[in-house]
């Protein structure tokens, strides 16, 4: 299988570690494919900053390098705030490139669950189970 990720651009500078290591432990998003499926990540790029430009183009780029699905990373999520186009770039991509999208690389990491379980961030998105994972899992991606 092989995907493109998504961040967000206000973590431009992020080198990927938790959304790696989840790709490899499968776990987070990468949880719905199977361990014995090879993943390989074959784009990675911002959104280039609200509201999102980059989302128009660069999802062909990936595609163009084989991308089967792409994923919006768990910054989005756990961003301050999330990102509230998340959902639009989500049915966007799978509209415009009939690709599969999903919200989601690396669990949660504890200290942001705890912060945002006293806020109204995520009311609304669908199914975070995978990003949640298990308290024991949140804190080994803090």
């Amino acid at each position: 299988m092989k995907i493109g990720i998504i961040i967000c651009d206000r973590y431009y500078t992020c080198g990927g570690g938790k959304c790696l290591k989840a790709m490899k432990e499968r776990a987070g998003g990468f949880a719905r494919y199977s361990k014995d499926e090879p993943l390989e990540l074959v784009g990675y790029s911002t959104c280039g900053g609200c509201p999102g430009g980059n989302v128009e183009y660069v999802p062909a780029e990936m595609i163009g390098n084989g991308a089967q699905a792409i994923h919006l990373a768990t910054g989005l999520v756990v961003g301050y705030p999330p990102c509230p186009s998340q959902g639009y770039f989500k049915s966007y991509i799978e509209e415009r490139y009939g690709i599969p999208v999903v919200i989601g690389t690396h669990p949660i990491p504890q200290k942001y669950y705890l912060v945002h379980q006293k806020l109204p961030s995520w009311e609304g998105m669908k199914d975070l189970r995978a990003l949640l994972a298990t308290e024991e899992i949140r804190k080994d991606y803090d």
